[in-house]
């Protein structure tokens, strides 16, 4: 019998920086992240979770740790940029095809807070699967530019 996977939502700083590490130093995971551009070590984890954890406070809702089984699986989670809430993960690759579950218990949260009228997606334009986005009710809005790099933008209006 196939267990359904168990999807839950923890801190950045319960994790261990070298889990970190390792999974920000997969080649397969920076293939479709434009911006990262630098190598991770435990300074660079350090600056990343004090940056999240910073969200948290500032805005009441940031990034998580995933875990699938208890296993850490990636983060993601929500970021405000400006006056829109951008959502954003990234997995381990043994973990790619938990994105669809693992966004859409995300967005639960999104819904439930009247602060959050819509939720954006930036993509980088290397990534072709696209229908998950479009399958959460998500629509195409264009390509921008953020920090330096192109970007396949989505939205999904959650009130």
């Amino acid at each position: 019998m196939i267990h359904k996977p168990e999807l839950t939502f923890a801190r950045l700083t319960d994790i261990s920086p070298d889990k970190i590490i390792a999974h920000m130093s997969d080649a397969r995971v920076a293939e479709h992240m434009p911006l990262l551009t630098s190598k991770w070590d435990r300074n660079a984890v350090a600056e990343f979770v004090a940056a999240k954890e910073e969200c948290w406070r500032r805005d009441g809702l940031g990034h998580w740790a995933i875990l699938c089984n208890d296993t850490y699986a990636g983060w993601g989670g929500f970021q405000k940029e400006g006056d829109e809430w951008d959502y954003g993960l990234v997995l381990k690759p043994e973990f790619f095809g938990l994105g669809a579950p693992i966004s859409k218990k995300a967005m639960e949260f999104a819904v439930a807070d009247e602060n959050i009228p819509f939720v954006t997606f930036l993509l980088p334009t290397s990534r072709k699967k696209l229908k998950g986005l479009e399958r959460l009710g998500a629509r195409f809005v264009g390509e921008t530019e953020y920090g330096g790099a192109q970007f396949l933008k989505y939205r999904l209006d959650t009130q």
